[in-house]
């Protein structure tokens, strides 16, 4: 078990910009979760602590939910401290008339009453005490989301490294573009190995397709210009607060072409980020290919 996990309580008014801080947090590497009732609390940190993935970091938003179920949330930030976890409690607060405004505009329903100012008012006296608990205040009244992001890790990293999530992903395009791919390469410009019956059944993880693959100059250059162009953009996103990016390669089917490019830029960026590869019609297509070509085939 994880003794040494931390907790982060995210609690605050309804309107003042939860649900964007828990998105920041996720991107610096916290495992979220959004109301979890009170008597499930102990429970669910129980498993992050038993997890095999070393779980470090854990944030929970408790708010004035929490009365739905029966507890105040001070209650719960009370069954927390008999836990033996390092906690703290960001409050994210903002003034009346700007929430007012904002639940006009979006013309949501205040979850604590029909009418807005009477819900802001209820919250206030349901968070007061939690309020005068936290560690951190941040008034998100007159700030942009970029503003409360840099603010959130000021607060948290205290001058540590801000992590950036670089994924290299492969794909084939008769499966679809991955939809939270930033940048998308199209490797269909280059002689397809699954035409070669030596190398249809071998992948891009595997050295003759990939000496197949970069036998064509263009691949080559472009695998430097990619390199170059990540050393360059990646500052400028962590300067912009983006803390994921995805850069995926399609092929037709995800087996070859663009396997052998994730697998190329992935080694060349392991030592200079942290870098994720996925590849994530691999195991599809070769099941593909053994349905059109025989068991033998991969």
């Amino acid at each position: 078990m994880n003794q040494n996990m931390y907790i982060l309580i995210v609690t605050g008014l309804s309107g003042a910009g939860k649900s964007t801080a828990l998105s920041i947090l996720e991107d610096m590497g916290f495992v979220c979760a959004d109301n979890i009732p009170c008597q499930l609390v102990k429970s669910y940190l129980d498993l992050c602590a038993e997890s095999r993935n070393k779980i470090e970091r854990v944030a929970l938003v408790i708010d004035s939910r929490e009365s739905a179920f029966g507890y105040n949330p001070l209650e719960t930030f009370r069954e927390l401290q008999s836990l033996e976890y390092e906690r703290d409690i960001m409050f994210l607060d903002c003034e009346d008339a700007a929430l007012q405004r904002r639940y006009s505009e979006t013309r949501r329903r205040h979850p604590m009453h029909d009418d807005i100012g009477e819900g802001i008012r209820l919250e206030h006296e349901i968070l007061a005490s939690l309020r005068d608990q936290a560690k951190y205040i941040i008034d998100t009244t007159n700030m942009k989301p970029r503003e409360l992001s840099r603010t959130i890790e000021r607060l948290l990293l205290r001058g540590e490294e801000i992590p950036l999530n670089l994924i290299i992903a492969s794909f084939g395009f008769k499966r679809g573009i991955p939809q939270n791919a930033d940048f998308v390469f199209d490797m269909r410009y280059t002689p397809n190995p699954f035409y070669n019956d030596e190398l249809r059944d071998l992948s891009g993880k595997d050295k003759q397709v990939q000496d197949f693959v970069f036998s064509d100059k263009r691949v080559c250059d472009q695998l430097d210009q990619l390199e170059s162009m990540v050393e360059l953009l990646v500052p400028a996103f962590l300067e912009q607060g983006k803390r994921r990016l995805m850069i995926a390669f399609g092929c037709t089917g995800g087996r070859h072409r663009s396997v052998a490019m994730a697998e190329a830029l992935h080694d060349r960026l392991k030592n200079k980020f942290p870098v994720i590869l996925e590849h994530r019609d691999l195991i599809s297509e070769a099941d593909d290919i053994r349905e059109r070509f025989g068991k033998n085939q991969a």
